[in-house]
């Protein structure tokens, strides 16, 4: 006997009722009105930076809204009711999110994004846009090929002799960079892994002052975090060449390959721009593979004022790129791209007959999915393709040479300021200062360290301001960088004045003489 199929015209019609365009009409209206209501409240005095609570009570806040979901009704409330709970749940992230569009916002290498970008985003994700081969995404691959061929003109390619890809972050860029490399160096690693009989220690010789992904990609290639090898810095915390030429003639003496040489452009600790063209010399004399870290301050190519500061970047064979940094494009939107074309498909190297189509192999150019990790790979480039053709790529010129202008305020302000000290003058937007008080100068090291750890987290936890912390020739700091381009002189005096303000009462905490007032300084 046949049984009976069950009976789920009350489920369609839940679903159809939640696909409703006029549901998302009233959603969509609603959303705008409580986002632009938002976007007014950041510049006032009153609104909070983070706004913070105890990850254990945001979690349970969380997971109870879960816990008071609807059963099984969502579909059979009026799209009022709907749109009501929406409204609750939108401003429930709202009001507990950061508000990276405040100007007292100097933190991480995270940006303000531009509000409109947002908009294209919503596209995306409405629309669910995605591309791993072309008939998949046609237009997000033709968007994505016309931002690489873009960009890397900016930086310096030859039209027609380079290729790029756009991933999911830095340091997924960073992995898959060193792969081609490591590809191209240790072709047997890719088939055989650790059976691969290799003729040399493969090793990666690395700044310094280099971002952690390298360490982990070296982990994760096989190469081995051990076998990261430090490049010396000099007294600016950038790669010093004759260090390196040192370290090339000591792997070769000693049988290593050196898989790739990683610089920076910049380096987070104190945004350091490396000597590019004087690694690129040696790596050329040497046949040795360059890869350039520029996440952040790849942008400052489009800058006439800055674009100094990234010269010899063209010469790089692979060189990271983000745009969720210094061009204020929402999160994740990282580049990578190869000098020499032929490499683009060098770090991965399988088919899948699913999804590659060998009757048009004509179409296997536009296959992003040959070249990326990802499979089912997000239309990342939709916000700064709407961006560049809304206001052309000056914008991005404005956007490097207004915060890099702040950050060397924000420096002459420091040395005025007899209390607190900059570590190093800024090349870019990031300044890294202590709090120099006399009465903290005669406190040991440790407790000098602990001062700065607390009083920032008391500040951030305030809601008054977001900066982060840094540990310099292990002496603990304080770090800002200018992600917001409306960030002003006065907000920089504000946040001196308000450490001022905290450290006086942290002092009391510790073992000193009374702190001097000199909040009138500044």
């Amino acid at each position: 006997m046949t049984k009976a199929a069950p009976d789920l015209s009350a489920a369609q019609s839940r679903i159809q009722a939640i696909y409703s365009p006029e549901l998302l009409e009233t959603a969509s209206q609603t959303l705008s009105e409580l986002l632009t209501n938002h976007a007014r409240t950041l510049q006032l005095e009153t609104t909070n930076v983070l706004n913070w609570a105890h990850p254990a009570d945001n979690f349970k806040a969380a997971l109870q809204q879960l816990n008071q979901a609807p059963m099984n009704d969502a579909g059979e409330r009026d799209i009022t009711q709907t749109v009501d709970a929406f409204r609750q749940l939108a401003q429930t992230m709202l009001d507990k999110g950061h508000n990276l569009q405040n100007p007292r916002y100097i933190g991480h290498q995270v940006p303000a994004s531009l509000p409109l970008a947002g908009l294209f985003e919503a596209i995306v994700s409405v629309t669910n846009q995605v591309m791993a081969v072309y008939e998949m995404g046609p237009w997000a691959t033709a968007v994505e090929l016309a931002l690489i061929e873009s960009l890397g003109r900016e930086i310096g390619y030859a039209p027609g002799t380079f290729a790029g890809l756009v991933t999911h972050g830095g340091s997924l860029a960073n992995l898959t960079g060193l792969l081609a490399a490591r590809n191209l160096k240790c072709p047997d690693l890719w088939s055989q892994g650790p059976q691969a009989k290799l003729d040399a220690v493969p090793v990666i010789l690395v700044s310094s002052d280099a971002h952690y992904s390298v360490t982990r990609s070296a982990g994760i290639l096989g190469i081995g975090a051990d076998n990261i090898i430090k490049v010396p810095l000099d007294e600016r915390r950038k790669m010093n060449p004759a260090a390196l030429q040192q370290l090339i003639f000591s792997c070769q003496a000693e049988n290593k390959t050196i898989i790739a040489v990683v610089a920076c452009a910049c380096a987070t600790p104190i945004g350091a721009f490396d000597p590019l063209n004087d690694i690129a010399d040696l790596c050329e004399q040497h046949d040795l593979w360059l890869h350039v870290d520029a996440a952040h301050g790849g942008p400052t190519c489009f800058s006439e004022r800055h674009k100094h500061l990234t010269a010899g970047l063209h010469r790089a064979d692979s060189v990271v790129f983000d745009a969720h940094k210094m061009m204020f494009m929402p999160a994740l939107c990282a580049f990578l791209f190869y000098k020499n074309k032929a490499h683009q498909f060098s770090a991965f190297q399988q088919q899948a007959a699913y999804l590659f189509d060998p009757s048009a192999p004509e179409i296997a150019e536009y296959d992003i999915g040959l070249r990326t990790i990802e499979c089912t790979k997000r239309a990342n480039c939709y916000a700064l393709w709407g961006i560049w053709s809304l206001f052309g790529k000056s914008l991005f010129s404005d956007l490097v040479d207004i915060t890099f202008t702040t950050a060397r305020t924000f420096y002459n302000l420091l040395q005025q300021a007899s209390d607190f000290e900059p570590v190093h003058e800024p090349e870019c937007n990031i300044v890294v200062f202590r709090y120099q008080a006399e009465w903290l100068n005669a406190l040991s090291r440790e407790q000098q360290n602990l001062f700065h750890f607390k009083l920032r987290r008391q500040l951030i936890e305030s809601g008054e301001f977001y900066i982060v912390h840094s540990v310099i020739n292990e002496q603990a700091a304080f770090r800002i960088t200018v992600m917001n381009p409306l960030t002003t002189e006065v907000h920089l005096n504000q946040l001196l004045n308000t450490i001022r303000h905290r450290a006086s009462e942290l002092q009391k905490t510790f073992d000193a003489p009374p702190l001097v007032d000199h909040c009138e300084q500044t």
